[in-house]
């Protein structure tokens, strides 16, 4: 076992360069991370689920608490002695052009994970990412939750250092800047893509267009990597690359982003899409031109909504529930209380791989 430094050694020469408290200011979760060496994750969990983290990790830690004067909000923590095995969670806004569905199947695989482990979902309503937080931090002072699900994290999001700053226990659908810090659990996005341009591809197809969200969305970015490295796999990214078209998730999004593609010579032969929503504008263009879907134009989708059952329309589908039970068991495992059957030192994130469900409007060969 390592030797550990005083607490004089610890304040003064540990990781020069990080910061650190001065006595003017009150030391925060971040100073205890950052002097002690370790995640604000880990911090976390030596207050409030200490048989979670390694003994000589939690010795460090609490060396660090002692030298920087570093005192948790007892009372919110004596609030949560008698958990309430509420889990917080933001119920995310309808928006009327979209027809995914992926909202609504997290919602319940989360209830019924949830369930299966005597926790119940308290749901909440938010303005933007602000509001959450706000919500969130009254909730949790007040002892109304033991700990939150974040859905949609993206770069930069602002949820995730927020609730770290606060100590709440939480889990996220998605990863972020943040990933090192709280555990996650996220589908390969890019791995669904490139098995829908795979499939193409065997299917005979060489002039496969990307129909896609604005940059700077992770998730869509993501999707754009899958169908771009796979095109490059196969020698084909060069006489593609002025068909990727990206715009907002909306049907009549989709149906001209298709349009315009369909005007250039040559068109492309077939098209995968970062959204059911976007795949079924598609599908509204090639029928607009006189087009059969699957044997003019192919189209493959992502989310497998029960839009695309309808329309026979190939899509990749997320194992949406399988993100729900693994969700919720990364955060059970944190919460005070937890069984203490492991006891891993950082949190880990999960990747999880989407399926590629191959139906009329792109099951055919292109034709010669």
């Amino acid at each position: 076992m390592r030797t550990l430094p005083d607490q004089a050694a610890l304040v003064n020469s540990k990781n020069k360069g990080r910061r650190r408290a001065t006595p003017a200011q009150t030391p925060t979760v971040a100073d205890v991370a950052d002097t002690a060496g370790v995640s604000r994750q880990t911090v976390s969990n030596v207050v409030n689920a200490p048989h979670r983290v390694r003994p000589e990790t939690r010795a460090r830690v609490e060396e660090a608490i002692a030298a920087l004067g570093y005192q948790p909000n007892r009372a919110a923590r004596a609030l949560r002695v008698a958990a309430s095995r509420l889990i917080g969670y933001r119920i995310e806004p309808v928006r009327d052009e979209s027809m995914a569905s992926i909202h609504d199947r997290f919602l319940h695989a989360l209830a019924e994970a949830g369930r299966e482990a005597d926790h119940h979902l308290l749901l909440f309503t938010a303005d933007d990412a602000e509001d959450e937080i706000a919500a969130c931090t009254r909730l949790f002072r007040a002892g109304g939750v033991d700990g939150f699900v974040l859905y949609g994290i993206d770069r930069g999001d602002r949820r995730p250092p927020a609730l770290l700053r606060l100590g709440a226990p939480f889990a996220a659908f998605g990863r972020s800047d943040y990933d090192s810090d709280h555990p996650w659990v996220d589908v390969d996005n890019a791995a669904g893509t490139a098995a829908a341009v795979a499939h193409l591809v065997a299917r005979g197809h060489r002039r496969i267009a990307f129909l896609g969200w604005p940059e700077g969305s992770s998730v869509g970015d993501r999707r754009a990597e899958g169908w771009r490295t796979t095109l490059d796999k196969h020698g084909l990214l060069a006489d593609s690359h002025a068909l990727d078209v990206r715009g907002d998730d909306s049907a009549d999004v989709g149906a001209a982003l298709t349009t315009y593609l369909l005007d250039r010579d040559p068109p492309p032969t077939a098209v995968v899409a970062a959204s059911d929503t976007l795949a079924v504008g598609a599908v509204q263009a090639a029928r607009a031109r006189g087009l059969t879907v699957g044997r003019d134009l192919a189209v493959v989708g992502f989310d497998d909504t029960p839009t695309a059952r309808v329309l026979d329309l190939s899509s990749v589908r997320q194992p949406i529930e399988a993100v729900g039970r693994a969700v919720i068991r990364a955060l059970l495992d944190r919460l005070p209380g937890a069984p203490s059957t492991a006891e891993p030192e950082e949190p880990v994130g999960r990747l999880l791989d989407p399926t590629l469900v191959v139906r009329g409007s792109s099951a055919a060969p292109l034709p010669r």
